[in-house]
């Protein structure tokens, strides 16, 4: 039987009242509470409980449902998910905490226990196709050499040199960067490099600019480093630049712009030229960095990649321009390690405020990864990986022209790990990924990638790379079969 649920809703006034509502659920559901299979108020009694409008509930039980949460069945209401964790096992919360299960754009994904359900990630690689031979041999000769066994205590906060002359010897020859050693920072993942950004770039308070829609994690790490955000608007030609320019102008306060110019993210988008002199000119002028997120700049499969900001800057060491990558992109998730590139007094602030929570980086994997990189593996494993993503991006565009073709359309992006599918108007987006979760698809909707009270982007951001063939042909029959009528 449905039960009475009294309790706090936090008062935040930055973030949707449905929101609040479901995180409290959540909370709920954490500290067990709510068990697995319990049976939530209906939305009419919980609205009336909670004196807000029947819509506010139902956008919050969409809301967990699309997060795996809780299931609604036709006959029975919503109820908490039967494969959730013993609340025992002391998970904590998604708003911003370690996620209790893999999660993609914040929903849940497959699982060890149900590997039947299929994911389209919001662009991740697929790990099946790393290198694993080659890094475990290259793995072992580190753990075994005087590097890692020396005395003496901690390793460069910056990251192993050997790594850092190696990676700045590909950035330069890849992508034009006129970076050597001293121009690099390696971090456990991009995540970290866009956190100590805002720390060194934006004082307490201050704001950086972000493209809006974007990434929510970039958001929450410049948030816990301090800064405000704020969203610039998005087209079809990327961050619109003269939305920038206005916005900088009316408020000195704003410090940074975060921006995905190679392929935007969401959007996949390239900026154009003419946008990107105008930012760096802007950014000239007002004394604004650029921080420039190039996550996935090895996959271009039209065409050569496109130039970074940082390379039409006046050199790295010069330029407004702070340089962020990811190997992890190129490898696997699991393997953490990203890259800043900037002037040299700008990364010895970030290192030293990475000291305050993490002294090194991983010194075995960065020793395994300089070999790689040293003695062209990683190049070679990077030729592959876009040789099958490209036939994986092939075949989901054909098989979303063929089964959905009425009612979504996309441009087809020249690179990157995933497709932005825009859904008819008269689809709920939202509706449409929750019946797919009950079909067992997990997908992304624009609502991840909303800023504040801006309307979601009415978009799926499908991501191809991490699913073979049959996976895909799988993943798009489930999404043609939840479409709702």
């Amino acid at each position: 039987m449905a039960q009475s649920l009294p309790f706090q809703i936090e008062d935040e006034a930055v973030t949707p009242l449905f929101m609040r509502i479901a995180h409290a659920i959540i909370r709920d559901i954490e500290r067990g509470r709510l068990r697995a299979g319990a049976r939530l108020p209906g939305t009419r009694s919980l609205a009336a409980e909670l004196g807000v409008h029947r819509k506010t509930v139902v956008a919050a039980y969409d809301e967990l449902a699309l997060q795996g949460w809780i299931v609604v069945r036709p006959s029975r209401g919503a109820l908490v998910a039967l494969d959730l964790p013993d609340p025992d096992l002391g998970l904590r919360s998604a708003r911003g905490d370690e996620p209790k299960a893999p999660q993609i754009g914040g929903q849940r994904a497959a699982s060890p226990e149900n590997p039947s359900h299929l994911v389209f990630s919001d662009g991740t690689p697929d790990p099946r196709l790393l290198p694993r031979a080659e890094l475990a041999r290259a793995f072992r000769r580190a753990l075994g050499s005087h590097t890692f066994l020396a005395p003496g205590g901690y390793g460069d906060p910056r990251g192993s040199l050997r790594l850092r002359a190696a990676l700045a010897e590909w950035l330069t020859s890849t992508r034009a960067l006129a970076a050597g050693p001293d121009d690099i920072l390696l971090t456990r993942g991009s995540q970290m490099a866009l956190f100590l950004v805002a720390r060194v770039v934006a004082a307490p308070g201050e704001a950086i600019a972000v493209e809006r829609p974007g990434y929510p994690l970039a958001w929450a790490a410049f948030r816990a480093a301090g800064a405000r955000v704020i969203g610039v608007p998005v087209d079809r030609e990327g961050i619109n630049v003269e939305a920038l320019d206005r916005l900088v102008r009316r408020d000195r306060s704003i410090r940074a712009v975060l921006v995905t110019p190679h392929h935007q993210y969401p959007t996949t988008t390239t900026l154009g030229a003419g946008r990107r002199l105008a930012l760096l000119r802007l950014a000239a002028e007002c004394g604004v960095t650029v921080i420039e997120d190039d996550y996935d700049h090895e996959y271009r499969y039209e065409g050569r990649p496109v130039l970074p900001l940082a390379a039409s800057a006046p050199g790295v060491s010069a330029g407004p321009v702070i340089y962020l990558g990811s190997l992890s992109k190129l490898l696997a998730p699991g393997l953490r390690l990203g890259y800043a590139a900037a002037a040299p007094e700008i990364l010895q602030r970030m290192a030293d405020e990475r000291e305050a929570i993490d002294r090194q980086g991983d010194v075995p994997l960065e020793a395994a990864v300089a070999e790689l990189l040293q003695d062209g593996e990683l190049r070679r494993h990077a030729r592959k990986a876009r040789r099958v993503y490209l036939e994986r991006r092939d075949l989901l565009v054909a098989r979303l022209s063929q089964e959905l073709g009425a009612v979504l359309s996309f441009d087809v992006p020249a690179g990157g790990l995933a497709i932005w599918a825009r859904v008819q108007e008269d689809i709920d987006a939202a509706l449409w990924a929750r019946r797919a979760l009950n079909l067992g698809l997990t997908v992304a909707t624009g609502t991840r990638f909303a800023l504040g009270p801006d309307p979601a982007p009415n978009a799926f951001r499908l991501g191809f790379a991490a699913l073979a063939p049959d996976e895909l042909t799988a993943a798009v029959r489930r999404l043609a079969e939840a479409k709702p009528a």
